[in-house]
């Protein structure tokens, strides 16, 4: 991350990092949802 502390005491709380890492997730998840989705329409 941005800030220089690697143990990550006092960065963010657990829950925002997890909110983080799903929304990412979800992301990524809707980005090949939409790849996918356009190879099928392009393929009809």
């Amino acid at each position: 991350m941005l800030w220089s502390d690697p143990k990550d005491d006092d960065g963010p709380p657990k829950h925002l990092r997890d909110t983080q890492a799903m929304l990412r997730r979800a992301s990524v998840v809707l980005a090949l949802a939409m790849i996918l989705a356009m190879l099928v329409l392009g393929a009809h």
